[in-house]
């Protein structure tokens, strides 16, 4: 059974959302033959004062 977790920086809309596990969720069943009701997809969103690249956090200016 696959569980992707996906963490975003930022905000996703309702329909980006559905998009991407449809896009995954096909993805997994075309090439490893996971059937789609075997998949499960979270989404994270995280502030950018709560992620950092290169030691400067996203939301600095």
């Amino acid at each position: 059974m696959p569980y992707v977790d996906i963490k975003i920086a930022g905000a996703l809309s309702r329909e980006q959302k559905a998009k991407i596990a449809e896009e995954i969720t096909d993805t997994l069943q075309r090439i490893a033959h996971k059937p789609k009701s075997y998949t499960y997809i979270t989404f994270q969103e995280v502030e950018g004062e709560n992620w950092a690249i290169a030691g400067e956090l996203l939301d600095s200016d």
